[in-house]
């Protein structure tokens, strides 16, 4: 038919010709309407995932925004105040949340990073490496109270340390390195070899191949995979329960034997629900924890946005 086309323009430029026929197949109706139900299914599951997400968010934002509008709640604590009382903040939950999560990431993500590295880089089809993989795989499994559990066998009755912040932290680190582990991996795995192979061509040694080339590379990922990983950790309820005492006033020792945190703090005000004041406090320290979270989320963005490699 295109044949045909070019010659009819070749004895009459202006003449007008057929362009409906083509070499491709043209989609059929029935496979329209499969498109159309399947993108209708996508769109529908989307809004309805959508939904408990809007409504939590709603709650929170409804039943905590009073509290955390005065500029008490940030920079005051709860000792000397009652519970049936309105006044007080949560400035010790805050401090004890961030500081744990200082401490976690300070162990984990030197630790995920390097293992991540020789996982990638080094242990090939190893026995190590495999097996490596599997205790990584196993170890994201495991949920925060098992983990809580065995840090307190460890930590509080096997070497007789006392419950504390540090405590939390260790439980954290077993949750938080899986996921800084895994993300670092993918993320170096995206890496195109051909840089490395640019590199060794070059005679640079395979360290200095990883440090000056691969990890700039990979960077905003395994940021942007690290806080997101910091933002999972500190909403866990679990260690806290079981590896630190609560307390009311503001402490930076992680290593004393009472800290409090934002979760920690909620349940406290949760078990003395008796009046309309705790509850009111416990909103408004969930809806100071979702605004940290998002905080650490939008950063998490920006640097993303800021030292991803352009293409």
């Amino acid at each position: 038919m295109a044949t045909d086309n070019q010659a009819v323009l070749d004895k009459d430029p202006t003449a007008k010709v057929s362009t409906t026929d083509s070499a491709f197949t043209p989609i059929k109706g029935s496979r329209k309407a499969s498109d159309k139900v399947a993108s209708f299914f996508i769109y529908a599951c989307m809004a309805l995932a959508l939904v408990p997400l809007i409504w939590v968010l709603f709650e929170v934002i409804t039943r905590g925004a009073p509290m955390i509008l005065s500029a008490e709640w940030w920079t005051t604590s709860q000792l000397g105040v009652t519970v049936g009382s309105q006044s007080g903040g949560v400035a010790h939950a805050i401090i004890g949340t961030i500081v744990q999560a200082l401490v976690t990431s300070l162990i984990t993500v030197p630790f995920g990073i390097f293992v991540a590295i020789y996982l990638v880089e080094y242990a090939g089809n190893s026995r190590l490496g495999k097996i490596t993989t599997f205790m990584v795989d196993i170890l994201s499994g495991v949920p925060s109270i098992v983990a809580s559990l065995f840090i307190y066998s460890m930590w509080v009755v096997m070497f007789g340390m006392s419950r504390s912040g540090f405590a939390v932290s260790l439980a954290l680190v077993l949750l938080m390195l899986p996921i800084v582990v895994r993300n670092t991996e993918e993320m170096l795995r995206v890496v195109p070899a051909d840089l490395r192979e640019a590199s060794y061509a070059l005679g640079v040694p395979k360290w200095k191949t990883i440090t000056k080339i691969v990890l700039p590379t990979a960077l905003s990922g395994i940021v942007t995979g690290i806080m997101l990983a910091v933002a999972r950790v500190m909403g866990e309820s679990a260690p806290m329960l079981i590896l630190v005492a609560t307390s009311r006033i503001i402490t930076w020792n992680p290593f004393g034997q009472s800290q409090s945190s934002l979760p920690l703090f909620m349940l406290d005000m949760y078990k003395a629900g008796n009046t309309g004041a705790a509850f009111d406090k416990m909103w408004g320290a969930a809806l100071t924890l979702v605004l940290i979270i998002a905080l650490i989320n939008i950063v998490a963005r920006v640097i993303s946005a800021k030292f991803s490699v352009k293409q």
